[in-house]
């Protein structure tokens, strides 16, 4: 039964996938674009959640929810509770559509809210795991509280190659961070992944 479960969701996957990458390349304002990760970076969080095992996952850019079915499957197999935030209206309620398509959409606290004002009001530790792929201007203006917010823990950041003179401010700053250690893996479009030294 969970066999043909995860045959229908990757199913549903190839599918929301080939239609967003046909959706963007029409598109010229990024605001209407959706952005997905690539297939590769989903089976990567998968596999990083999975290995992980982290009980508070959060991620920020939400978009149709493409990348939310891959984390909401990977945290329902290990018993983890996921927060999605996106700050547009219509893709947070896409990506609601598209979790209930696929049995997901009670795996996942869907918020369409600013990511700096919801960081700002969560506990310290308040997670373990954090997915980044949001604006990446505002990346630096976001590490304070997500330095505080995350218990580290791993944080993922999409996009450190495809757009690496967008990312390397933050890069930068975890450089400063001498109880964390950070690589970019060349997976999809570049993963940045930061975890504590003490973890590994």
């Amino acid at each position: 039964m969970i066999q043909l479960q995860d045959e229908l969701i990757d199913q549903f996957l190839k599918q929301l996938y080939s239609e967003g990458t046909a959706h963007d390349a029409v598109q010229s304002d990024r605001r209407v674009k959706r952005l997905n990760i690539t297939p590769s970076t989903g089976e990567f969080l998968d596999l990083m959640v999975r290995e992980a095992n982290p009980q508070r996952i959060l991620e920020i850019g939400t978009s149709n929810g493409y990348s939310t079915i891959w984390l909401a499957r990977a945290a329902r197999s290990i018993g983890a509770s996921l927060v999605s935030l996106d700050a547009v209206d219509a893709k947070t309620k896409e990506a609601r559509r598209n979790l209930q398509a696929v049995d997901l959409a009670d795996q996942v606290k869907l918020l369409c809210t600013n990511a700096s004002g919801y960081l700002a009001d969560c506990e310290d530790w308040a997670f373990d795991f954090v997915f980044l792929d949001a604006d990446r201007l505002e990346y630096t203006e976001l590490w304070p509280q997500l330095k505080r917010v995350l218990k580290f823990g791993t944080l993922i950041v999409d996009n450190a190659t495809s757009h690496p003179s967008e990312i390397e401010p933050v890069r930068k700053i975890l450089a400063g961070e001498s109880e964390l250690a950070s690589i970019v893996l060349p997976i999809g479009k570049g993963q940045l992944v930061v975890r504590s030294r003490a973890t590994g």
